[in-house]
């Protein structure tokens, strides 16, 4: 069942430089869920910084998680094409400067206003890395997530910063993300720019993308016939509800009741993923079908609930190996 999958370059021996793509490579969001897009420009010359309360010193910007982030992709992967971040927001945070504390907000001028983001995840395509699987090209993917809502600002300089980082794939035909665990730190904790730098680079160098990708390719292998979708629809649904006692001793499913849905409506009527005509998929346009629910979900959840579909498809995969019990297709 096993098919070898090759990754390929396609950067020339002659270029000793990194290439720098005009385009951020991202023909659709890679997450849409109350987000908008944002140059990085634009955080850099008109958002404010967040500050701790107790001392009002700055945290680590979101501008200088992405710049850190970029110039580890040039360093790592000299002489491969490294895209411009694709960068989302949500959740803004606005305010106004003490001299315009009494006037009404609809007399607000621009120099008076006051604005940062409070979620932030962005995304840099490397795409002269390519991995193909059936007719879906594969691009390797290096990012992040800043929630200011997971750090304490109401301490001192000092106080750990939360960060989440990852490196995967994103598949070209429909912009999903496919993160798998050895590519995501979700808890980075760190006070100081320095460190953040250090543990993304320690994460990306210590990543081996051809075993995800050979895992990746492996999920079209697999197959699902009508009877056992509508079984996993029906007990994805009902696992949302179970008691917690019961629910623990199961599977981890982090996609909601609402995405679960959509997975089942999509099966129907997308058009590159859904089912076969004999009502059959494989796991391979299952998976795309969870990473592409997953785009709904908010900025600080998002990464969690990518890796989430990967652990989850591959424990569809040994079940149907006879490998363990799994109670979704019991």
């Amino acid at each position: 069942m096993e098919q070898e999958q090759q990754l390929h370059t396609n950067s020339g021996p002659d270029n000793e430089n990194t290439m720098i793509a005009d385009e951020n490579g991202f023909e659709s969001p890679f997450i849409e869920a109350n987000t908008e897009e944002m140059e990085l420009a634009e955080i850099k010359e008109n958002h404010i910084i967040p500050v701790f309360v107790k001392d009002n010193e700055p945290l680590i910007s979101t501008a200088e998680f992405i710049d850190r982030t970029v110039g580890i992709a040039h360093h790592v992967f000299e002489g491969e094409t490294v895209c411009e971040p694709n960068i989302r927001v949500s959740h803004p945070v606005k305010g106004r400067i003490p001299e315009a504390k009494g006037k009404p907000a609809d007399q607000l001028e621009e120099h008076e206003k006051t604005l940062y983001y409070e979620r932030m995840a962005f995304a840099i395509e490397i795409p002269s890395i390519t991995q193909q699987i059936k007719e879906d090209s594969l691009s390797l993917t290096i990012g992040g997530v800043k929630a200011y809502n997971l750090d304490n600002l109401n301490r001192r300089k000092g106080t750990p910063e939360h960060f989440k980082v990852f490196i995967g794939f994103v598949n070209k035909v429909c912009t999903n993300l496919c993160i798998w665990t050895d590519g995501f730190s979700q808890t980075i904790e760190v006070d100081n720019p320095r460190d953040l730098e250090g543990k993304i680079f320690d994460m990306i160098t210590g990543f081996s993308y051809s075993n995800q990708s050979n895992m990746l390719g492996k999920y079209q292998n697999y197959e699902l016939t009508e009877d056992q979708f509508a079984q996993l629809v029906g007990r994805s649904r009902l696992y949302q509800y179970l008691p917690s006692n019961q629910k623990s001793k199961l599977p981890e499913l982090k996609l909601n009741d609402t995405q679960i849905a959509t997975v089942a409506k999509e099966y129907y009527s997308n058009e590159h993923f859904g089912g076969a005509s004999d009502g059959s998929i494989n796991l391979w346009d299952l998976y795309n079908l969870f990473t592409e629910a997953n785009k709904s979900s908010y900025i600080d959840t998002f990464l969690d609930r990518s890796v989430n579909a990967y652990q989850f498809t591959s424990q569809i995969a040994n079940a149907l190996e006879g490998k363990t019990d799994f109670w979704f297709l019991n």
